[in-house]
């Protein structure tokens, strides 16, 4: 048996072993980083995703069915460049339809003079760059099939939903070319972030949806030149750091929608926002959701 001040001594020792064992241990574990809590947004539905893994970071009635406005115009781009034998070089010209719909519509148009002949690529920019639904009609004429122009739009919006379903699409649906819907245009925050993540894979959407502003010149009926410019509804580029895309919408029942992507790192973050509650608050809600997917 051990007594008196040796004892003392001993467990003493013992102790101050003990602390420094756990001090060690303490300063040895990696510091454990809290999880941010979920952001609040203003929009009534949300989603965003890892655009590689598909792993979700945010969901906010992401399988509802609303309206999309000219998010739509994404489905629109993915069918044109599902063509066969497609040229984005070859050369199409407007139609007074076209201008005429804009005017009936009171539609976001890309300014199409009549009789001014376009490139595929450059109609591409008009569709998404000024959100030009001038832009849609004519893709949608050029590429649907049949034998007048109502026939062809028709068939072309059949394309679409083909598409749609193709992709596992199982809640969206479009009955215009270009999100002016008619009572059964619609998808969800996940659909379309699905959607989104598809038609990046194509270097031409990429390339066309992170395009700020554009300056390009096309031919006149007369076989003289005019130049279009173009600047983006997106205004994520150039505000956000990494935003690579994707598209804007509105409308009376869309309210305001957002489908966004950016890069940071490896890293790509890809998703939507529909139905907020202004222009600017949809990029707001988009950065949120941004913000919070990077620190995941």
């Amino acid at each position: 048996m051990i007594t008196g001040s040796k004892a003392i001594h001993r467990v003493t020792a013992a102790a101050v072993t003990a602390g420094t064992v756990l001090t060690a241990m303490a300063v040895a574990a990696p510091a454990q980083a809290a999880t941010p809590p979920p952001p609040s947004i203003a929009a009534k539905g949300g989603f965003v995703m890892n655009n590689a893994s598909d792993a979700t970071y945010y969901t906010k009635a992401a399988d509802t069915r609303r309206s999309t406005g000219s998010t739509t115009k994404i489905m629109t781009f993915e069918v044109v460049l599902r063509q066969k034998n497609l040229n984005l070089n070859s050369r199409i010209t407007v139609q007074k339809a076209y201008s005429d719909y804009i005017v009936s519509k009171n539609a976001s148009s890309a300014h199409l003079i009549v009789g001014d002949k376009l490139t595929v690529r450059q109609l591409l920019f008009g569709m998404m760059l000024p959100s030009g639904c001038d832009a849609a009609y004519a893709l949608a004429d050029r590429y649907g099939v049949g034998s007048t122009r109502a026939a062809r739009v028709k068939q072309f919006i059949g394309q679409m939903n083909s598409a749609a379903k193709g992709l596992g699409l199982k809640n969206t649906h479009f009955d215009s070319f270009d999100g002016i819907g008619n009572g059964a245009n619609y998808s969800t925050p996940r659909d379309l972030t699905k959607l989104a993540s598809t038609a990046m894979k194509s270097a031409d959407f990429r390339s066309v949806v992170k395009t700020r502003t554009i300056k390009t010149r096309v031919v006149t009926k007369t076989n003289g030149y005019r130049n279009y410019s173009w600047t983006n509804t997106n205004t994520l580029l150039g505000s956000y750091t990494g935003t690579i895309g994707v598209k804007t919408g509105s409308g009376p029942q869309a309210g305001y929608c957002l489908v966004f992507a950016a890069t940071r790192g490896s890293r790509t973050v890809i998703g939507t926002v529909l139905a907020s509650t202004s222009a600017t608050q949809r990029a707001t809600d988009a950065r949120k959701l941004m913000d919070y997917a990077f620190k995941r």
